[in-house]
């Protein structure tokens, strides 16, 4: 980065220090992986210069010959990786793809089944606070009590009693599979359009890992990054009947002209997860997040619905006798990021919630393996009944560094 270096030095040496930092620290928060170089490189291209609004062959700019390949190329491999009849691969990010479906598919005031947030939904999936809850009629099935899983039957008795127009399946913070099918027919029996949001679990669907929405489902939603292992974007994909209604949604209803170079990072991240390999490292998100469940109950701390199917968890910090925030604050000290996170009926405020969120997509990609992640749940073990001793976080800190280490990031 030459050029930078001699422009914008400041800026340079800020995103030399983020790179130690990834370098050197353990990611695991769920929502966070490492792109490839390849990916990298499409990103910072010439693409970033160019203006397409509108779609494939038909633009509001001209010279758009070869951006019309970039986005050609996205749309054919997301197909080919998903198996889905339509894709439109310009949405921005993960909430305005949602608002472009709901944009599309739905009037003001129009009710919706959503999984309630801090059961594990996602803030676009009808809270209050969110545009999805300000402008349509949002309601909430839940996750049980004392099993910390969504009981499909309970599911279908508000689905009969509400009456949705849409029914919406996904979450950012549940780590148990979805019943795709099952959704689908409560969906046909209350006459409700079906929407999933796989932003989360899009990865280990295109590894093969865990079973797709796609063959059941109206229209499906995900984020390129996350388990994806792509750029910071999205994508939407749907059923044939849906696709003008869908690409209308997002333009000219959502947005302006897509970001082209971010297009073809992900047109490079769906060539990368159509190969081989990218299916064992979906299965080995899922072995590295069921080893560091396991070893964390071992330990005694209480994972919300008693482990994983995917490659996160929600672990209930107050069974260790701290809050969220505190477990999150100290494992950062030492170089582990991670997410506080509300469980299923927290008692705590928001920001200083119960529990911590983590995931084992970012180290299962530099490497990590089963018996790394163990390690890595007693390191977090020791850290949070250290009690804040300054000496045990150090030494906490050796053993993070010596780990990254033997898995470099960007050998």
């Amino acid at each position: 980065m030459s050029s930078l270096l001699n422009t914008d030095p400041t800026i340079f040496k800020l995103i030399e220090k983020e790179a130690e930092r990834q370098e050197f620290g353990i990611e695991l928060i769920a929502s966070e992986n490492y792109t490839s170089k390849a990916v990298m490189e499409a990103m910072g291209s010439v693409l970033t210069n160019k203006y397409s609004e509108g779609y494939v062959g038909k633009r509001y700019y001209g010279g758009n010959e070869v951006i019309d390949e970039v986005e050609q190329l996205a749309i054919d491999r997301c197909k080919e990786l998903f198996g889905c009849e339509h894709v439109n691969v310009q949405p921005l990010s993960g909430s305005p793809a949602n608002a472009a479906v709901y944009l599309a598919l739905l009037q003001p005031g129009d009710k919706v089944l959503g999984l309630k947030l801090d059961h594990g939904g996602h803030l676009s999936h009808g809270h209050p606070v969110n545009f999805s809850g300000i402008l349509y009629n949002f309601v909430q099935y839940e996750v049980e009590k004392e099993s910390g899983r969504i009981d499909m039957e309970k599911v279908r008795e508000v689905a009969l009693r509400e009456k949705p127009k849409m029914i919406l399946a996904g979450f950012s913070a549940y780590s148990r599979n979805l019943d795709w099918k099952r959704f689908k027919e409560i969906a046909d029996e209350v006459g409700a359009i079906t929407m999933a949001d796989i932003s989360h679990v899009a990865g280990l669907i295109a590894g093969k890992a865990i079973d797709s929405p796609v063959p059941y489902f109206d229209v499906v939603t995900t984020t390129t990054h996350k388990t994806l292992r792509g750029p910071r974007g999205a994508v939407i994909m749907c059923k044939a009947p849906f696709a003008k209604a869908i690409d209308r949604g997002l333009f000219p209803g959502m947005q302006g002209g897509p970001h082209d170079h971010i297009n073809a990072a992900k047109a490079t991240a769906f060539l990368e997860a159509l190969r081989p390999d990218f299916q064992v490292y979906a299965k080995n998100v899922i072995k590295n997040a069921q080893a560091m469940a396991g070893e964390l109950m071992r330990l005694g701390y209480k994972i919300i619905s008693g482990g994983t199917d995917n490659h996160l968890m929600v672990v209930d910090m107050t069974s260790k006798g701290v809050s969220g925030k505190e477990a999150e604050v100290v494992l950062e000290k030492i170089g582990i990021s991670t997410s506080r996170s509300t469980i299923p009926f927290d008692t705590r405020k928001p920001m200083d919630p119960s529990g911590v969120r983590l995931g084992t997509a970012a180290i299962t990609t530099r490497g990590f393996d089963e018996a790394d992640s163990v390690q890595v749940a007693s390191i977090i073990d020791r850290a949070v009944v250290s009690k804040g001793d300054e000496t045990v976080l150090a030494a906490l800190r050796e053993e993070i560094t010596a780990l990254c280490r033997k898995h470099p990031l960007y050998a």
